[in-house]
């Protein structure tokens, strides 16, 4: 370890973060970095980069000029924040004045030449190494802006689809962020209407199988006769209705994330079927006697107490042991309700998409702030749609507008 200079913890020398969506860039720079006897982390995206920045505080990072999931200029002011000590490059050369300084930098900035010309010729800006500015502007639809307010919060842990500022909320978004670079296997508990499909799209989406299809399967919307034939593919004549061959949802999510939902509802028999491609990544199609080999990541959601359903029999230990090797629990909106105007506005801003942008009262959502919500933020969201059409032409929802759920006493 190295300290030179400032608070907080001491750097790691020799020690550089990659970060790029670029694999061959990444590798290209690895090597000659590797030479110069450099310890190398490689990251695809901006929270990737924030875990291994976290493990281990390393002397610089070199961002690229585009990342997936973060605003490449936000996320460099974050950096700057919380690790100040840190040298801050990006792929072109260009650094952030006034930033921290690695001793090796020389050694940094040749190693970015190379991998620069490599590709045809040096960037106008590994000529001037020291021009001003990590702020690069970003020119794929696919990125995601940063909301300033947030940041000025000092959420280090922002995710776009995780609205809420709450600790749950914050330490789901931690969770989130450390487990989609690795392949372990995730199930997300929770209570209906909780938003567990949008966590395992942001697992998904942080990992790298971003790229690669996210499959849904609904163990509980589809027969349990037709579920395994669903999930495995079948043969032509394989059962009655089996009039040409079909490949499964897991075979269909080959490379990516497999996301099965309602677990708890999956067949006991299917379930040692399932547990068996968990183990060996084989799959054999019903009617079929070869067996398949797949990449899949699987992540699970349930609503439903698993482990208390196994010892009633009810589901497979080893199954649920197989499927929560990393649990996380998305939290009921009850228990966050200091997030309730942000989720108002995140609804109202996403209503305004397809009809003119609606303002709420102060009495509507004091209204929304008494109720309990059972079905938590799925239902605030169809509460919220009915009010903006009882609201009618009217640009503010009033507290008559609102129609929540009311048990009534008998």
């Amino acid at each position: 370890m190295a300290d030179y200079g400032g608070a907080g913890r001491a750097v790691t020398a020799r020690a550089v973060v990659l970060v790029s969506a670029d694999v061959g860039l990444r590798q290209r720079l690895k090597d000659r970095l590797t030479e110069l006897r450099w310890t190398v982390r490689e990251a695809g995206g901006g929270a990737e980069a924030m875990a291994l920045v976290d493990l281990e505080q390393p002397e610089a990072l070199v961002v690229d000029g585009w990342l997936p999931d973060l605003e490449v200029g936000e996320f460099a002011g974050w950096m700057e924040k919380m690790c100040p000590r840190m040298d801050l490059l990006r792929v072109d050369g260009g650094s952030t004045p006034g930033s921290a300084r690695s001793p090796r930098r020389n050694e940094l900035l040749h190693a970015l030449r190379e991998a620069q010309e490599f590709d045809g010729g040096a960037t106008p800006a590994v000529a001037q190494a020291e021009s001003a500015g990590l702020r690069v502007p970003v020119t794929s639809a696919a990125a995601t802006s940063f909301d300033a307010a947030r940041f000025a919060t000092g959420l280090k842990l922002w995710l776009p689809e995780m609205v809420g500022e709450t600790p749950a909320m914050l330490e789901l978004a931690r969770l989130i962020r450390l487990v989609a670079p690795r392949t372990a296997t995730v199930l997300i508990e929770g209570e209906t209407g909780t938003g567990k499909e949008v966590v395992a799209k942001a697992v998904h989406r942080l990992s790298a199988r971003a790229g690669k299809p996210f499959v849904v399967l609904n163990c509980a919307a589809i027969p349990e006769s037709l579920l395994e034939a669903e999930l495995f593919g079948h043969t032509r004549g394989a059962f009655t209705g089996a009039v040409r061959s079909r490949i499964g949802r897991i075979e269909a999510a080959d490379g990516g994330t497999l996301f099965l939902d309602e677990i708890g509802e999956m067949p006991l028999a299917l379930q040692a079927k399932m547990l068996r491609f968990l183990e060996c990544g084989e799959l054999q199609k019903v009617g079929e006697n070869d067996s398949v080999l797949v990449d899949v990541r699987v992540i699970a959601a349930t609503h439903q107490e698993l482990e208390r359903k196994a010892e009633e029999k009810l589901f497979r230990l080893d199954l649920y042991h197989r499927l929560a090797v990393f649990p996380v629990e998305v939290p009921a909106l009850r228990d966050r309700m200091e997030d309730l105007p942000l989720l108002v506005e995140f609804f109202l801003e996403q209503m305004a998409r397809t009809a003119p942008r609606k303002s709420i009262s102060g009495e509507a959502l004091g209204v929304l702030g008494e109720y309990r919500w059972p079905g938590n933020v799925r239902e605030l969201m169809h509460v919220l749609e009915r009010a903006s059409i009882l609201a009618e032409d009217r640009a503010e929802i009033g507290a008559a507008d609102v129609q929540v759920r009311v048990k009534r006493r008998g």
